[in-house]
């Protein structure tokens, strides 16, 4: 188990991982910090994109430049992600590590990437001291940390989330179309956030053309977020461009209206984690074809009784055919002065036959 300084260092790591100025996309955040035997703070270091060092390799970088060179040997190494076994654009962690003296390493994660893996073994071969029980909140963290990337190895397409906002009769918009704005501000705020979490953001032509949206990621002060997403427009159908922002992630036009295709295309550009915006047509796309993975609602105590639904028709004729979800997550995101909006977080239960 780990010791006190052990779980600060770990929290440590996690939060230096996820630095809003790595990018996203086809490589895992990691964060790295060596520990004295006597449990004080020598190096940290975190991997910052493709073809830079990664992060065991910082953090031993880091230590052996500072002033006063401290000794490695039977030092702690806590990482984020099962150090890595294989030459690529940087040589193997799990070896660095060996010949730096380190004496235990804390490990949040394995490697699921085969071709990576196998540092853990190599490690304990070499007579360190492997630790890998966690409390659950560390290890759930850590398992948050890359979900998109992990994703992506088990099922060579990006991870799907689907966000949508309705009233609590199910309307996404009102008779004379409009829609801005059903929720209130703690839920757009949080839309923003969840922009950052993202490598794209994808809406349809519909929703493109009616609602002009610059799918950015901004603060509650209207300042752009430093990580923003590329922003996908999904459809055969014409659309105009997205509004030009300065410092908006890249516009990209995928023209189809097969999600399937859709994912392929934006896999191969090295996005791991999509969010869908795009309306009642783009979700319903998706929800069709199985391809949402978790699906966001913020719900407002408001009602329409008329207007436009939040998904369109889902192909489902009998209710034994119902598209059943898990809920995961309720959680109210009260406004001052407004509406207490709540958020729900779903699994779609995909059918098996």
């Amino acid at each position: 188990m780990l010791d006190a300084a052990e779980h600060r260092a770990l929290r440590r790591a996690l939060e230096i991982a996820a630095d809003p100025a790595v990018p996203l996309g086809p490589n895992p955040r990691v964060g790295c910090v060596l520990l004295s035997p006597a449990g004080e703070i020598l190096a940290e270091g975190h991997h910052r994109g493709a073809g830079t060092p990664h992060a065991e390799a910082d953090a031993l970088s880091q230590a052996s430049s500072s002033a006063a060179g401290p000794s490695l040997r039977g030092a702690t190494a806590v990482v984020t992600l099962e150090p890595c076994t294989h030459v690529g654009r940087t040589g193997p962690c799990a070896d660095a590590l060996i010949e730096a003296g380190i004496g235990r390493v804390v490990i949040a994660r394995r490697d699921p990437n085969p071709v990576a893996a196998g540092g853990i073994q190599r490690l304990r071969e070499a007579g360190i001291e492997v630790e890998l029980e966690l409390p659950e909140e560390l290890a759930a963290a850590a398992a948050a940390l890359n979900r998109g990337w992990e994703h992506g190895l088990q099922h060579a397409r990006p991870l799907v989330t689907a966000k949508v906002a309705l009233t609590l009769d199910g309307r996404a918009a009102a008779a004379d179309g409009t829609s801005q704005w059903i929720t209130g501000p703690a839920a757009r705020e949080e839309v923003h956030l969840l922009r950052t979490t993202c490598d794209a953001v994808l809406v349809g032509t519909g929703t493109a053309r009616v609602d002009t949206p610059t799918l950015t990621a901004r603060r509650p002060d209207g300042t752009l977020h430093s990580r923003q997403p590329l922003r996908a427009v999904m459809g055969t159908g014409t659309a105009p461009s997205l509004p030009a922002v300065d410092g908006a992630g890249e516009e990209l036009r995928l023209l189809t209206h097969d999600p399937s295709a859709a994912l392929e295309e934006l896999f191969s550009r090295g996005i791991r984690h999509l969010l869908v915006e795009g309306g009642p047509i783009i979700t319903a796309a998706f929800l069709r074809a199985e391809l949402v993975d978790e699906l966001i609602v913020h719900l407002a105590p408001t009602l329409l009784g008329a207007g436009r639904a939040a998904v369109e028709d889902l192909g489902i004729t009998t209710l034994v055919d119902r598209l059943d979800l898990d809920l995961v997550d309720a959680s109210p995101l009260p406004s001052p002065g407004g509406p207490t909006d709540l958020r729900l977080t779903l699994h779609p239960r995909h059918r098996t036959a």
